[in-house]
């Protein structure tokens, strides 16, 4: 008996030191876990000392702060968005001048066509009712020069007064009259002798058939036309294209007829195509605050299409002032700020006037001259940094109001 109460104390004995002893390791696991990392080096801020903010060197976050400098802004680019049209001098729309049923199609989008050449074939009744005119008119005209030719034989003979000679001669000239207006109708429209009321639709100028919007058997009314509505046929010349550009109201003075411009489209980055203004409008659109200019553009290889959007660039000549980034102007309140770097790493804020504000460049009247440096990347990182700087050397607590008494 007393050897198994011995036996079992032991064993409790071991079981006790071995669950002390876990314990003990998970509190040193623990106290591992709950170690804080090493604290990163502190990097010293920079130092506000009259009106400069001065890092020291090699301050990492001088390597956040891009540096440009001024140039002189004698001329500048500016960047207009534009696209691509046809070139409606030389381009016609074919609409039904009747109302008819389409019979045959003869023109392919692709094809060249030339003056006079059929496009497509009508069956129309109003059509036809042309013709009857014009040949009715026609019977009328022969009929009228006969009457004049008895009138005035029976005139010649004293038969008749000269009154009747005079009504005679009055209907052969109306009915000469009628019949040539009725045959320039037809004629217009491509009709021939006769009644066959087809009509057909002809171009009017050379080109190549860039749309087309009938199918056979399709009904046409000659009201289908006008804004909105496609026309049945497009033909033009698309080795010469038109640029419709939207200028700025502060680009009024530098977009003239017969400037030169240069043409981007993003189907080909590398290229630049050349143009020229053709036209410009004498009023502002009061929706978008822009300047209607049209351009003209060759484009022989055809390798720009209608209806591209396109970026038209025009070079601007300026005045006095320097030409900086526009990402280096910083507005504080009503106010346009740069900062200058006078020596490296420090910086100090320059007040500027703006001549000319474009989306990637301006130009600084005042402020600045030729050759400064100017932040041009993360301006607004060094803003706050000033900022930061300028409450920091502010006083506080007990030194405010001993400052304060001193003053009093």
């Amino acid at each position: 008996m007393s050897i198994q109460r011995s036996f079992g104390s032991t064993r409790h004995v071991h079981r006790a030191a071995t669950l002390a002893a876990c314990i003990a390791a998970g509190l040193a696991l623990a106290g591992c876990k709950d170690e804080p990392p090493p604290a990163a080096p502190q990097v010293a801020a920079p130092i506000l000392k009259d009106n400069q903010l001065r890092f020291l060197p090699n301050h990492p976050q001088l390597a956040l702060l891009g540096i440009e400098t001024a140039k002189a802004g004698k001329s500048i680019t500016v960047e207009l968005p534009a696209k691509l049209v046809w070139n409606e001098e030389l381009t016609q729309r074919v609409y039904p001048s009747f109302a008819g049923r389409v019979t045959e199609i003869k023109a392919a989008v692709g094809e060249h066509v030339k003056p006079g050449d059929v496009l497509a074939q009508l069956a129309s009744p109003d059509f036809g009712v042309a013709q009857a005119d014009t040949a009715k008119a026609s019977i009328d005209a022969a009929l009228s020069a006969k009457a004049l030719a008895r009138q005035r034989e029976l005139f010649e003979a004293g038969i008749t007064p000269r009154k009747d000679l005079e009504t005679a001669e009055a209907d052969a000239a109306r009915s000469r009259a009628e019949s040539t207006r009725a045959q320039a109708r037809t004629k217009l429209y491509g009709g021939r002798s006769g009644v066959s009321q087809v009509l057909a639709l002809r171009a009017s100028i050379g080109g190549l058939v860039v749309e087309r919007n009938l199918n056979p058997g399709q009904e046409l009314r000659p009201d289908q036309s006008g804004p909105g509505v496609p026309p049945l046929f497009v033909i033009s010349d698309p080795t010469s294209l038109w640029v419709q550009i939207d200028a700025r109201e502060s680009e009024a003075g530098t977009v003239t007829v017969g400037s030169t411009f240069g043409l981007r489209v993003a189907a080909f980055p590398s290229l630049t195509f050349e143009g020229r203004v053709t036209a410009v409008s004498d009023a502002i659109d009061p929706t978008t605050r822009t300047i209607k200019v049209r351009g003209v553009v060759p484009n022989p290889a055809r390798k720009l299409k209608a209806e591209m959007l396109a970026t038209a660039v025009l070079d601007r000549q300026m005045g006095q002032g320097v030409l900086i980034p526009a990402s280096a102007v910083v507005l504080q309140g009503t106010q346009q700020y740069v900062y200058e770097e006078v020596e490296p790493g420090v910086f100090e804020p320059r007040k500027v006037t703006l001549s000319f504000d474009g989306p990637k460049e301006v130009i600084a009247a005042t402020g600045l001259e030729v050759g400064d440096r100017v932040v041009a990347t993360n301006p607004l990182l060094l803003s706050r940094l000033f900022a930061a700087a300028i409450e920091d050397a502010k006083p506080t607590g007990a030194a405010a109001s001993a400052n304060k008494a001193e003053k009093q």
